[in-house]
């Protein structure tokens, strides 16, 4: 029986060493589909413009090819890349993605999502607006608000140049004056949240409240409306800020 086994070993050997060389030729080029998140990479933004609209930040993209090849694609190798070079203001879309992906020879993208971008550009605007204090409750019987000073009392609010011609003013976060009967001095954040607009420079303002006492005041209310007063300021408007 060893006898048989080990008869033409030498020959036994290189057929053992071929089938094994086949077997992994004919498994290397077995068919694969993987499935990676590329990034969306935006190039050349024209100046002066920005992005007015939502966009995805990766792409879902199926890979198919030989085994072999598709193991060897790292996914820090692939991208989708968007150039953006003398686009003008407006809507403009990108298809047909996948051509923008650059892959080994053998690899061809078999699904992708979304297929397309569609995005929005916009000029970039600046906007002086005043700051609308916000106050809640009423002094303490006997007390009235006099005057609410705020400092600075316009802000800079920067971005699409559409967005922006609907922002009027900007407010403060609530101040509770429930009950209060002294003068108050507080640094209060700015309630802004824009889409593609944001506020330049002050996040904060300081709103000063002036309380005073007077006689036959009804308690949960407020005696009259108060004054809002801007303080003095020879702040100049920024460059290409609209008035």
């Amino acid at each position: 029986m060893l006898e048989k086994l080990t008869e033409n070993w030498v020959l036994k050997l290189v057929s053992l060493i071929f089938a094994l060389i086949l077997w992994f030729f004919v498994m290397g080029e077995r068919k694969l589909e993987v499935g990676y998140s590329v990034p969306l990479e935006l190039e050349n933004l024209p100046p002066g413009l920005m992005i007015a609209s939502d966009l995805p930040t990766t792409i879902d993209v199926r890979i198919s090819g030989p085994r072999t090849v598709l193991m060897n694609l790292h996914p820090r190798d692939i991208n989708i890349s968007v150039d953006m070079e003398g686009l003008p203001p407006g809507p403009t879309s990108f298809r047909r993605l996948e051509e923008r992906i650059n892959l080994p020879s053998g690899l061809r993208v078999t699904r992708i999502s979304p297929a397309a971008i569609d995005m929005r550009l916009e000029r970039v605007r600046q906007k002086r607006v005043p700051v609308e204090p916000v106050l809640t409750g009423a002094p303490q019987q006997g007390y009235r608000i006099t005057d609410v000073l705020v400092i600075p009392a316009q802000v800079t609010v920067e971005g699409a140049e559409n967005e922006l011609r609907d922002i009027n003013r900007v407010a403060t976060a609530a101040i509770d004056v429930e009950g209060v009967r002294e003068s108050l001095s507080l640094s209060v954040p700015l309630n802004f949240q824009g889409d593609f607009t944001s506020l330049i420079n002050h996040s904060t303002v300081e709103v000063r409240i002036t309380v005073e006492a007077v006689g036959g005041g009804s308690h949960g209310e407020l005696q009259r409306q108060p004054d809002v007063m801007a303080a003095p300021q020879a702040e100049p408007s920024p460059t290409g800020a609209e008035e």
